[in-house]
């Protein structure tokens, strides 16, 4: 009996989950579904063009499994393309994983020894509150923060990655 899957970590919530070929009624396709991790592991390794060792250690999972992933997804992929097949994106064994930044965790900046920080507070002395702004790790684009919606939550406007806040 093999043992059980590690529960991976996805950082990435699509927000359209059903994709159809064009003309062809819903009720003619079959779906083929694609779990929230080979999504993940699509976007990481060939959107984002991140290599497996980074992109297996950030997912929390093995690189043989990272490999079964990928090739299961682009195998998804590629029947839904040829055979005019609708992909669906649901299900899986995962986690949503937060972004990892300075003022989460324990001790950051409280002297308590861990995470290394100033010793200034939660957002290292800068007063941000309701105000501030989102930015893009990716691309570097910044958009005014809105009270009560966390960065991570909104998406870029020119590349669609989730932000953080700056």
């Amino acid at each position: 009996m093999p043992r059980p899957r590690r529960i991976g970590r996805i950082f990435f919530e699509p927000e359209t989950t059903y994709f159809k070929p064009a003309g062809i009624p819903i009720s003619n396709l079959q779906d083929n579904i694609l779990t929230k991790e080979e999504l993940e592991a699509i976007r990481l390794i060939d959107f984002e063009e991140q290599p497996q060792i980074k992109v297996s250690k950030k997912m929390e999972i093995s690189q043989p499994t990272l490999s079964r992933l990928l090739t299961s997804a682009r195998k998804k992929i590629a029947d839904a393309l040829i055979n005019g097949k609708a992909i669906k994106i649901q299900g899986g064994i995962y986690k949503m994983a937060t972004p990892k930044t300075r003022g989460r965790g324990l001790g950051m900046g409280r002297g308590r020894g861990f995470g290394g920080g100033d010793g200034r507070g939660r957002m290292s002395g800068f007063a941000t509150g309701p105000a501030g702004n989102c930015v893009c790790p990716k691309c570097g684009a910044k958009t005014t923060h809105q009270t009560g919606i966390p960065c991570y939550q909104k998406k870029c406007p020119k590349c669609q990655t989730p932000m953080t806040r700056e």
